[in-house]
């Protein structure tokens, strides 16, 4: 599927909790709801790749923009100014380890009214980079029932921490004892914004109800603007993914998607 800015495909709906109004760029005619968290970068055309399918799967995909413009026009690149405020935001817990990032309560809502209009199990959600840890935090909420990590990067300064309080933490440790819920989180080896000692410690908490995936380097792409720039791939189902048959990240895209369907549309 070609990357395009065009997202004609998707709408907008705009989504109110506590307060706080935020758009939200959504795909797919029926089927149960699958939050997509969009990475640093905000909505990207390889986002938006993504998301189309998840809808070609037979689900819904939600994708709330909490940084950036509501389009696809968003590079993947980092910008001074974005960084600023992401370092002013009161949304984002980027360096306290053992908290949850205040903008999960907005997020959670979301799934709850989502699981109300599309039905289906329970609703799926998967963060990216920055926001890699929310899945984690919003499957306090009973809603959430396929929570998905990938390349989680928070908090920036502790590589084994969890962005997520101990008491959410518990609650979902709790719903994998109880319920059954299954956790799956993703990085490249190498990559040094999603630290192996995370993953470490997800294993230590959840023992086998999570299920981490480690991609090498090798198999990321070339032509990503991380891979071009000389630095380890980071992007496990957007920008360092290559849209090919046979291809590891592109057949890590299909196993996460039937994951999201296994869980999410009833037998």
């Amino acid at each position: 599927m070609t990357l395009t800015t065009d997202i004609a495909d998707f709408t907008r709906r705009d989504f109110t909790f506590a307060g706080k109004t935020k758009p939200v760029l959504c795909i797919g005619d029926a089927g149960p709801a699958v939050i997509v968290i969009h990475e640093v970068y905000g909505f990207t055309p390889s986002l938006a790749r993504f998301c189309r399918w998840i809808a070609e799967a037979g689900m819904r995909a939600y994708a709330p923009i909490l940084l950036g413009t509501p389009d696809a026009t968003n590079r993947e690149a980092i910008t001074r100014s974005r960084l600023l405020h992401l370092c002013v935001s009161r949304e984002f817990s980027l360096f306290a380890a053992n908290k949850s990032s205040p903008i999960v309560d907005w997020l959670k809502p979301l799934a709850r009214q989502l699981h109300q209009e599309c039905g289906g199990s329970g609703v799926g959600a998967i963060g990216m980079c920055l926001t890699g840890g929310f899945a984690l935090s919003m499957a306090v909420d009973p809603a959430v029932i396929a929570p998905v990590l990938s390349q989680p990067g928070m908090p920036v300064t502790k590589p084994a921490g969890l962005d997520i309080s101990k008491a959410d933490l518990a609650c979902v440790k709790q719903r994998t004892l109880d319920e059954g819920l299954e956790i799956r989180a993703y990085r490249f080896v190498g990559d040094t914004l999603s630290h192996p000692e995370r993953f470490e410690t997800l294993r230590t908490v959840f023992s086998s109800a999570v299920t981490n995936i480690q991609l090498p380097d090798d198999c990321a792409n070339p032509n990503s603007p991380l891979m071009k720039a000389g630095k380890p791939p980071h992007s496990v189902f957007t920008g360092d993914l290559i849209d090919a048959p046979h291809e590891p990240t592109r057949q890590n895209a299909d196993e996460v998607i039937a994951f999201f369907r296994s869980k999410l549309i009833p037998a």
